[in-house]
């Protein structure tokens, strides 16, 4: 069976050098590329891909953010995030957003096919220096349902800190997100409170670490 693949980065090279290596082998095959969250999110519904890889931090719409969204529209497809980050921060908020597991780009030549074969057996990948017991025990948790630390923010939040720290007015931002400018100053005015921050040099310095852009 050839497993169809979605390859999500914002960089053409990366995505380039991944395909080469999946394409590599006789059973998988890249049937969509997308440059952001986004498109990825688009591709997933029309392209029907059976897993997708997706870089954490990408523009619009970060790989976790699209994570969540495609966990949400298609729950049978297997996700996995892609990061240059050794961060377990981004490693257990990618397993909240349903992904399968998190592979290092600095180690993706080696590990991005062993990566795809688990997901596809329904295992999570752990990448070097993660004792799967961990992972094992933290995914239990979420099957039995047992309650986990809320987010800082909501996801609605996040979307909209992401814009501002990309440099987007409230208007473009209402816009973006079908939502009114008021409704997008309220969110703003409550991202501030919730953070102890006064302007979008401190959210975008946050957005920075949070992985909701690139610095």
């Amino acid at each position: 069976m050839t497993v169809r693949i979605l390859l999500a980065d914002d960089h053409g090279l990366v995505r380039a050098g991944l395909r080469r290596v999946l394409e590599a082998e006789p059973d998988l095959t890249v049937v969509a590329e997308a440059a952001d969250g986004a498109e990825a999110v688009e591709l997933a519904r029309t392209s029907v891909p059976d897993l997708a890889v997706l870089d954490v931090s990408m523009p619009r719409m970060t790989g976790l953010q699209a994570a969540r969204e495609i966990s949400r529209r298609a729950p049978a497809m297997r996700i996995l995030m892609l990061s240059m980050h050794d961060n377990e921060q981004y490693f257990f908020s990618a397993l909240q957003a349903g992904a399968s597991g998190y592979v290092l780009k600095s180690a993706a030549d080696e590990d991005l096919v062993a990566a795809i074969r688990a997901a596809m057996r329904g295992e999570p990948f752990l990448y070097a220096g993660v004792a799967s017991t961990l992972v094992r025990d933290f995914l239990d948790r979420l099957r039995r349902g047992e309650r986990m630390p809320n987010a800082v923010l909501t996801q609605r939040e996040e979307e909209v800190v992401k814009l501002i720290a990309e440099g987007h007015s409230s208007k473009e931002i209402a816009a973006t997100l079908v939502i009114s400018v008021k409704t997008v100053e309220r969110h703003r005015a409550n991202i501030l409170a919730k953070l102890g921050m006064r302007d979008r040099t401190e959210l975008t310095r946050y957005a920075i670490r949070a992985g909701l852009i690139e610095p």
